[in-house]
């Protein structure tokens, strides 16, 4: 690289970053609303097409749909939907709604692992904690083909992934009852002990570095367990945010979509003008994860650059006056826009079930509004 050439973060700021989504649902059982362990016949009653589209999960009960690479919201919305059609369908097909909900909601009797020796020897080394009732969730990709860059991006994100969870939380029941908290799959992963805010690292050799130490001391079975909310893709060229409940709509998929690529556009623009990410106490950040999940945008979130607590939606609006002008740029200022005045307007997918469950509708109704909305425009 010769001095006139730019830095890999410099590079990016010149570009439009790709997005694409990972979700994942729940096959529900339409009369118990259990979880319905079919996800094998529900992916083979797939088109060829759309079956590639799909992904063996952990749990029978799971079924994963992809978006391909894409270049704008526009066109992500559109294969969502479709993607979530064609596994509702499917799902139908064999007797079972395909519901975008973060965590099992009733209850799940089959919570054997789906039958490959990878999983088996994940269950094996984790006992219990991997026979927990399924989660769902919903894993944003962002472009970033430098990985010494992706691990700076990663660093940076830390301060506003507790927002993003908040705005996405969309589990709030467990065993037939309301627990208490919004997304209660964020509550519940902390079992795992791979998973939650990644660490800050120096580099991509400090995470390598890293990642061999927790193998080591078998917090870790292999590299591919590195389920931080944030982190460099094993399998793409991007940053992977994992830190949100499925969504209950392909459009507030989208919103998060959106305001994840402008994060990392953010983060890069302030790594292209020698900005650190600050570090932060991981305490403190835990804190800020723990209270999303439990009251997402109906209290107080942490602020975590300065320490302190503020109403939720201001925080929220803290975070749109931080990543404007990527949103800008990008062209996507005005589906971020009202996609957060939606939100604002109907409640998180936690708000939304609680609603239709004080109306009278029980778990049992909230679930079945819950499967309309998953495959509504």
């Amino acid at each position: 690289m010769s001095l006139t050439d730019p830095s890999p973060a410099e590079a990016f700021t010149r570009q439009i970053p790709t997005v694409g989504v990972e979700e994942e649902f729940l096959l529900l059982d339409p009369e118990s609303w259990l979880n319905a362990p079919r996800s094998d016949a529900a992916r083979a009653a797939l088109s060829p097409a759309m079956r590639e589209r799909s992904r063996a999960e952990f749990r029978r009960s799971m079924m994963e749909m992809v978006s391909p690479v894409c270049a704008d919201l526009p066109q992500l919305r559109r294969h969502l939907l479709d993607n979530r059609a064609a596994a509702a369908d499917a799902a139908a097909a064999v007797g079972a709604r395909l519901v975008a909900v973060g965590a099992t909601p009733v209850g799940e009797p089959d919570r054997r692992v789906v039958d490959t020796p990878r999983y088996h020897a994940i269950a094996d080394h984790y006992g219990p904690i991997a026979h927990d009732p399924a989660v769902c969730g919903c894993h944003v990709h962002v472009g970033v083909p430098d990985r010494e860059l992706a691990i700076q991006v990663c660093n940076g994100l830390r301060p506003w992934l507790p927002v993003v969870q908040a705005l996405t939380a969309n589990s709030p029941f467990h065993d037939g009852a309301d627990t208490g908290h919004a997304s209660w799959r964020g509550i519940a992963l902390d079992r795992w002990p791979s998973l939650g805010p990644s660490p800050y690292l120096e580099s991509a050799q400090d995470y390598e570095r890293t990642v061999g130490e927790l193998i080591a001391a078998g917090v870790m079975f292999d590299a591919s367990m590195v389920l931080w909310w944030a982190r460099p893709s094993s399998r793409y060229p991007t940053v992977e945010v994992r830190v949100s409940d499925v969504c209950p709509t392909a459009g507030d998929a989208v919103l998060v979509a959106g305001l994840v690529r402008a994060l990392v556009a953010t983060v890069v623009a302030d790594i292209a003008a020698g900005r650190p990410a600050p570090r932060l106490p991981d305490h403190l950040l835990r804190a800020a994860h723990w209270n999303a999940a439990h009251t997402a945008l109906d209290g107080t979130l942490t602020n975590l650059l300065h320490r302190t607590t503020q109403p939720a939606w201001e925080l929220v609006d803290d975070l749109m006056a931080t990543v404007g002008a990527a949103l800008d740029r990008h062209g996507d200022r005005a589906t971020v826009t009202a996609g957060l005045v939606h939100l604002r307007t109907h409640g998180t997918g936690a708000a939304r079930q609680r609603r239709a469950h004080a109306r009278g509708a029980g778990v049992s109704g909230a679930l079945a509004e819950l499967a309309g909305a998953t495959t509504s425009g």
